[in-house]
């Protein structure tokens, strides 16, 4: 009876069902809030994820490639993270492995970052160098393949294994001649050590000599493809709506951030928000397919690559790895955003 009435009650109002029923999703952040995490912290702070019928949970994250791992133990139903961590999970347990519904880092962060009198600046100038790299990250792990596809040899290079903390200030101290990074990560680690990122600093961008590949986006579990295919859909939605809002209002994105998270510095967050639209978001084949869409011919050629680097015994097909089938239409996807520089 009292659930009758409720109902009853409800209708009386003209509440919708989706009010009525919120389905509960659990996101994972890549890692502690940063600016680039913009668009899910807008998506929360002015409620539309809740207009489409969703209570979203965010949570800081432990690395891009962790998003992955907490999608796959069941703790999490989506998060922000690296494709090509799907792609090495897909390679041995695929029917675990999250799928990516929403593209948003068009461009790969990985990077070699130099002082500019060490003269680093393609692959070539790679012989005769010693590097500083983090066991088992992406930038790491595919410097073997940027080698070969620029015909370095690698046994005239020297790479030294070092925690992530440790690079920005060795490299600032000269013990290093480059470190192996994502430029998003690097950029605003040397802003804080004080150092001038754009004027005394090359950054050899691996998507810039043949390996173009993706990068970080809004990846959901099989279970919730399977279970609730529209609050999926309604997340890619809210999320979309977000990106696009923030490409012509910064400032609302920002505030989201601090809303968030307080202790987060509003300017260092700001101009790492813009970075990622500036840097990893927008380019010609975003602005010729739109927002969250992959290219095929490049995802699979993506997928070539991550299984080289990796070393991995099978390839995933990329129906695995991406699906379109819960993006908005074309016209709704479309990026206004003029870049700061």
């Amino acid at each position: 009876m009292l659930e009758r009435l409720v109902f009853a009650a409800a209708i009386g109002l003209g509440l919708s069902s989706a009010a009525l029923a919120e389905t509960d999703i659990r996101f994972t952040l890549g890692w502690k809030t940063q600016g680039s995490d913009a668009p899910f912290l807008l998506a929360l702070d002015k409620g539309y994820f809740k207009e489409e019928g969703l209570n979203v949970t965010i949570d800081q994250g432990e690395g891009s490639a962790a998003t992955v791992t907490r999608i796959m133990s069941g703790a999490y139903d989506a998060g922000f993270g690296d494709i090509n961590a799907i792609i090495q999970n897909a390679a041995t347990r695929p029917d675990e492995t999250p799928v990516m519904v929403y593209q948003l880092w068009n461009k790969p962060p990985f990077t070699i970052v130099s002082k500019k009198e060490t003269g680093i600046q393609t692959p070539a100038d790679l012989v005769g160098k010693k590097l500083g790299g983090a066991q088992g990250t992406p930038t790491t792990r595919l410097v073997t393949v940027l080698s070969r596809l620029n015909q370095v040899d690698m046994d005239k290079l020297s790479i030294d294994n070092m925690a992530p903390n440790l690079q920005e200030p060795m490299l600032i101290k000269g013990d290093i001649d480059g470190a192996l990074v994502f430029n998003i990560t690097s950029w605003f680690n040397l802003v804080n050590n004080r150092q001038d990122p754009a004027k005394d600093y090359n950054w050899l961008n691996f998507g810039d000599f043949g390996l173009d590949l993706y990068s970080n986006g809004m990846m959901v579990s099989q279970k919730l493809i399977a279970d609730n295919p529209e609050a999926v859909k309604g997340l890619v939605r809210a999320v979309n709506r977000a990106v696009i809002e923030i490409g012509q209002d910064p400032q609302a994105g920002v505030d989201a951030v601090i809303a968030y998270d307080n202790l987060a510095k509003p300017d260092l967050e700001k101009a790492r928000m813009l970075f990622s639209y500036d840097k990893l978001i927008t380019s010609d084949e975003m602005a010729r397919i739109g927002l969250g869409d992959v290219d095929d011919a490049r995802l699979t050629r993506s997928i070539d690559i991550v299984a080289e680097g990796y070393g991995l015994e099978t390839k995933p097909e990329a129906e695995r790895i991406f699906t379109r089938a819960f993006l908005p239409a074309l016209a709704d996807r479309t990026l206004v955003y003029t870049a700061t520089e």
